[in-house]
């Protein structure tokens, strides 16, 4: 018989499973306290439990976890950067980040990525899996517990997109948030979607008050197909229809991110355009200075390029930042740490 995660279930499902064991439905609660807040990584460590009890549910049952395969630390800032592993011996990356509001957590939804957007170092590594509801969770914990922190913010913006994993994360999404759990609110976590317009209308119907944060990267669909495959199959015209209705729906700003490339995307003119296409909507532009990725040949823009770009925004009443770069001497932007391991262990094959 296959195991099935047992971190990945909600309250409502361990009741059922309890009661058709015969046990006190508050048995469920317990056990949800223990996978859930606790953060435990085997039944054993579930001592309100008995022995027959513990053994039946691991005879079913394994418990979702994220093991340190390799951890790197800034010596800039607080900011942690873990490879994890997970049951499979699939490896996964996270980062942990210390802001003025709280640590954040940025963690990976799948194994890979099939979006394969040109700067971006995961969809280099190819697609394997998509990750289970528990073990997105078992990365926030593990981060926690490894650096002895409380996670106040979480960040889907790791390996993956989040909404080609659809089911898994929304089901994530209602569990790290659960008041029995981690009890993390939505106002607290934000998504980060290449695009995935069916996906976003999807999101917008749940009504979870996260915030969107849309990979935007251009101005128009011309200099979006040259990065991000899916622009092929959506245009531009069709997300920011979708951006806007999730808006409308949610009462909730979409945060654009725009990664700034020298001479692709990033002069006066593409600032313009993008200034037209966003005003009047509901959002804010979160400009990135783009990482440099093996093999992309793409360079970051320039701070006053940067700083130019921000005032033309600013200009058309649009309200932009550049993200501060946090964990720089370790490359803590996702991807490049799986990469690495996979091109090592190819190297002694």
């Amino acid at each position: 018989m296959e195991l099935q995660d047992i971190r990945s279930l909600t309250l409502a499902e361990l009741t059922q499973i309890f009661v058709q064991l015969g046990q006190p439905a508050y048995r469920a609660k317990q056990v949800f306290s223990w996978l859930q807040k606790s953060g435990v990584q085997q039944f054993e460590e579930m001592t309100n439990l008995s022995k027959t009890l513990r053994q039946t549910l691991a005879q079913r049952y394994y418990i979702a976890n994220a093991e340190i395969a390799q951890r790197l630390l800034s010596k800039l800032d607080s900011t942690r950067k873990y490879l994890f592993c997970m049951a499979d011996g699939e490896l996964v990356e996270s980062v942990l980040m210390d802001y003025h509001h709280g640590r954040s957590v940025c963690i990976s939804t799948q194994v890979g990525c099939r979006m394969n957007c040109a700067f971006c170092a995961t969809g280099r590594s190819g697609f394997s899996r998509n990750l289970t509801a528990g073990e997105m969770l078992a990365q926030v914990q593990a981060a926690q517990r490894d650096g002895g922190v409380r996670i106040s913010n979480i960040v889907l913006m790791g390996m993956g997109e989040p909404l080609d994993n659809y089911q898994n994360v929304l089901r994530f999404l209602k569990l790290v948030s659960d008041p029995n759990g981690m009890n993390i609110g939505m106002r607290h976590i934000s998504l980060s979607t290449c695009g995935l317009v069916e996906q976003i209308y999807a999101l917008a119907q749940e009504k979870l008050q996260l915030t969107l944060s849309v990979s935007l990267h251009a101005p128009n669909d011309e200099i979006r197909r040259k990065t991000m495959p899916v622009s092929r199959k959506f245009s531009m015209e069709e997300l920011l229809k979708a951006c806007r209705y999730y808006a409308e729906e949610t009462g909730r700003r979409i945060s654009y991110e725009y990664a700034m490339i020298q001479g692709v995307n990033d002069d006066d003119a593409c600032a313009q355009e993008l200034a037209g296409r966003l005003g009047g909507t509901l959002c804010h532009v979160n400009l990135i200075p783009v990482n440099s990725v093996a093999g992309a040949g793409y360079k970051k823009s320039s701070v006053e390029r940067q700083n130019a770009f921000i005032q033309i925004l600013e200009r058309h009443g649009i309200t932009a930042t550049v993200r501060r770069t946090l964990g720089s001497d370790i490359n803590a932007s996702c991807g490049q740490l799986r990469r690495r391991k996979q091109e090592e262990v190819s190297h002694h094959v």
